[in-house]
């Protein structure tokens, strides 16, 4: 009997050593991904018409501008401060993900520069595509439980401590500086204001990816492993979860049911991490209107 309990065990061990390989796999198609369309959104649209992008990336076309200094190694120069201070308050495992997306996007701005077009037309049109194209670029980067550095960082801490706020309007708010600097280098009002306008753009973009609209999804899981898989949804996911005991009505079989409530860009995530625990579960995904609560909206007096 104890042979056949560490035989499945060994099993399990390796079910979750493959997931795990899987998901590292999937991370980095994302992030290379994500890296591209960033760098695509910089190099054609924002270097070429003088807008600061947001962020530490701003402060490298500023520098660029003034030094001619080459856009992705002064990024990845200014973001070691600030990734040695999230190795402080977040971990090293944070760290490490975002030391290498951030090596991935400086490599990417100075190696695919000059392969992407220049857009030099209507400067509007500019910063709105560049909002629009980063802002999808640094969702990819964030959907896989990493970020590229610089304001991210900033973002990611408040959102470690504050779920409720959304990271779009955290990176709104600390680029308000960078923009200024901007207008002061340019010698021109208008560069601010467009790249106020990216900042915007992209900072609505980043939510509609990560949170959709405002819905959500109501997940039901039938599973033999609930504490197992409780555990490891509060921890990662920093969300809420009930159990409720239940029994088949046709096996006569006592299991639990979980309950849990995640916005849409999760669910991908929830399901990676049920089936790292329990192969075969009894998933029911539904549509939830309105979620109101910590990590969701807000309950208004």
């Amino acid at each position: 009997m104890k042979a056949v309990n560490m035989k499945n065990t060994k099993v399990k061990t390796n079910k979750i050593t493959s997931s795990a390989v899987k998901d590292l796999l999937l991370d980095n198609l994302f992030w290379f991904a994500g890296c591209a369309l960033y760098a695509a959104g910089v190099l054609i649209f924002a270097v070429p018409n003088g807008i600061a992008q947001s962020g530490i990336t701003g402060l490298a076309i500023i520098f660029n501008h003034l030094l001619s200094t080459p856009v992705g190694l002064t990024y990845i120069l200014l973001n070691i401060p600030l990734i040695l201070f999230a190795w402080l308050r977040l971990g090293w495992k944070f760290v490490a993900k975002t030391l290498w997306v951030t090596v991935i996007l400086s490599v990417m701005l100075d190696a695919l520069a000059p392969f992407f077009p220049v857009y030099t037309g209507d400067k509007l049109l500019a910063a709105l595509f560049c909002g629009a194209i980063t802002g999808a670029g640094l969702a990819l980067v964030f959907v896989r439980g990493a970020t590229t550095g610089g304001t991210d960082i900033l973002g990611k801490i408040i959102r470690k401590r504050w779920p409720h706020i959304s990271m779009g309007r955290v990176i709104l708010a600390s680029d308000a500086l960078i923009v200024a600097a901007a207008a002061l280098v340019f010698k021109s009002v208008e560069s601010a204001l467009y790249a106020a306008i990216v900042i915007f753009v992209s900072s609505r973009v980043i939510d509609y990816v990560l949170y959709g609209t405002g819905n959500g999804k109501m997940l039901m899981v039938v599973t033999e492993y609930a504490t197992e898989i409780s555990k490891a949804v509060t921890t990662e996911m920093k969300r809420g979860v009930t159990i409720l005991p239940v029994q088949g009505g046709y096996t006569g079989h006592h299991k639990s049911m979980l309950i849990c409530a995640v916005r849409s860009s999760e669910v991908s995530k929830l399901n990676r991490i049920i089936k790292q625990h329990d192969e075969n579960p009894f998933i029911i995904i539904s549509e939830a209107g309105e979620i109101v609560g910590e990590g969701f909206k807000l309950t208004e007096n």
